[in-house]
């Protein structure tokens, strides 16, 4: 059976970025793909766009209405999803190549929950700063494990491709619900398959990113929900020491 992938992106006045995303799924060669767009109500000429977009792909579905944020937003179109697989690809992402879906379609297999692989990250102007494998303070395992996120965030939602059965929603009121999400998902896998790909091209920059210090506290929560306060604790410790270690190595050198 030929797996689909509901692809969602979440947008909000993001007209300036919102065609390069669409044109990253419209041109993928694999057929096998539903794709939902949920616009928080934009005022900037969004709606229009996703219109015209809608006229000339079949496969696009989309809603326009007010929400309650990023993760509201992503639960709307989990709602909407019907396809075997989902993938978050927020406005400004892009996936990496034409044929991404077509070469992670090839890999499922009758108990493949999840795929996963690398991201390149983009600056504004869509230049490359690297792959956040090499850029970030963890290569990508081998062997995904919920346990791995012990260390914080490892696979970024954009590259981390999820039986839709298995993915619960976001919960609210936190800005790394998508940590919490991966988690989720993986406790509950039965297959985790490392592509060997760069799945997408993460535009840098996000929620997480700019309200750094709430993040931090939340990602805590979040930790101590699923690993316990001592072992959250001594996680903390040991990515303190491993981010003093990764700045060391990487200085004169580009890092996320």
């Amino acid at each position: 059976m030929t797996p689909v992938f509901s692809i969602i992106t979440v947008v909000f006045n993001g007209r300036a970025l919102l065609p390069g995303t669409v044109e990253s799924v419209r041109k993928q060669t694999y057929p096998g793909i539903e794709y939902l767009i949920v616009d928080g109500g934009s005022t900037d000429g969004t709606v229009d766009l996703i219109r015209s977009y809608a006229a000339e792909m079949p496969n696009l579905h989309w809603i326009s209405e007010k929400d309650r944020g990023l993760y509201d937003a992503m639960n709307k179109g989990l709602r909407m999803a019907s396809g075997d697989f989902v993938w978050f690809l927020n406005c400004g992402d892009h996936l990496h190549a034409t044929d991404t879906v077509e070469k992670i379609a090839a890999l499922v297999g009758p108990e493949t929950d999840v795929l996963y692989g690398d991201t390149r990250l983009v600056n504004d102007a869509r230049e490359p700063a690297g792959l956040m494998s090499q850029l970030g303070t963890r290569p990508l395992p081998a062997r995904l494990s919920w346990r791995n996120y012990l260390g914080g965030m490892l696979v970024v939602h954009q590259s981390f491709v999820a039986r839709r059965s298995l993915a619960p929603e976001y919960m609210a009121g936190n800005l790394c619900a998508d940590y919490d999400w991966c988690i989720r998902i993986l406790k509950k896998s039965r297959q985790n398959v490392h592509t060997g790909l760069v799945l997408s091209d993460y535009l840098m920059g996000g929620m997480s990113k700019k309200r750094h210090r709430q993040s931090l506290r939340d990602r805590f929560k979040i930790m101590r929900e699923h690993f316990g306060l001592f072992s959250t604790l001594l996680a903390h410790l040991w990515i303190v020491v491993r981010a003093a270690i990764h700045r060391l190595k990487r200085i004169g050198k580009p890092s996320y």
